[in-house]
């Protein structure tokens, strides 16, 4: 059973749940912690790095994409009290993602010659696009992996890149704003190796995540468990987890009591 799932993203971001919908997901899938760490944002809901909503436990938090070297990784920070720098870089980032959310949606409405429905606001990213494309009467796609694969993924036509701070520029911000910093699903990238060595500068790693070998809430062992290991031993880290939600359907990877005890004492009471 998963007690806390610290990786979900709302609606403010590329998310389904609005966050007064979290509290009940959370009892549906018998989870008793959930980490709000919506994309490049702080939920502008929630005022105190952690909570209690309705009986659940929400902590305050952001999955932040920062280049480090060759790669593009994901942070994820927890009990967040944003300073003016981060709210500062934050804007300048969803001033980007608007820009290049309008670039996809034009260049994809040029290609399908039809005119998508995507509100071109904060939060907007890919997947808004993708949803926009299959929600369409006048176009074939049916599965949001599809327009990602035919139009919107990183080699495809509609591509656009975002404009994302430098790991060393943006970890301060960070650091400064919150009491834990974690690298997100470190076997998602090109270069896990590459990205694990990152957590010399980090509090914690996500270790348990549904996807892409991590080990699974029901403790299967990953691919690169003994690399992960090493890891968590060489630098003393924390070890998060969650399910990187983006439905209605929490708890699908998580932390247990015990190993969400070990994060709760970096977090303050809520």
């Amino acid at each position: 059973m998963v007690y806390a799932d610290l990786h979900v993203h709302t609606d403010v971001s590329d998310g389904s749940l609005s966050l007064s919908a979290v509290p009940a997901a959370a009892r549906r899938s018998g989870v008793s912690v959930v980490a709000i760490t919506d994309h490049d944002r702080i939920h502008p809901g929630l005022s105190h790095p952690v909570t209690v909503m309705d009986g659940v436990e929400v902590v305050h938090g952001i999955e932040l994409r920062v280049q480090a070297a060759e790669q593009r990784v994901d942070l994820l920070a927890y009990g967040v009290t944003p300073t003016e720098s981060l709210r500062a870089e934050l804007a300048r980032i969803q001033r980007d993602r608007v820009e290049r959310g309008r670039a996809i949606v034009e260049c994809v409405e040029d290609r399908l010659e039809v005119s998508l429905d995507v509100d071109l606001v904060e939060g907007v990213g890919r997947p808004h696009v993708a949803r926009a494309v299959v929600d369409h009467g006048d176009t074939a796609y049916e599965r949001l992996g599809d327009v990602f694969e035919d139009l919107i993924g990183e080699s495809d036509p509609c591509f656009v890149a975002r404009d994302v701070p430098a790991f060393a520029d943006a970890l301060p911000l960070l650091q400064a704003s919150s009491h834990l910093v974690s690298l997100a699903h470190p076997f998602r990238y090109p270069d896990p190796e590459g990205a694990l060595a990152l957590c010399e500068h980090l509090d914690a790693v996500e270790s348990v995540y549904p996807y892409d070998g991590a080990r699974g809430h029901g403790g299967e062992p990953a691919t690169d468990a003994a690399l992960l290991a090493e890891t968590v031993e060489e630098y003393a880290l924390v070890e998060t987890g969650g399910s990187d939600a983006h439905g209605r359907r929490l708890g699908l990877a998580g932390l247990s009591a015990a190993q969400y005890d070990r994060v709760a004492e970096h977090l303050p009471v809520p």
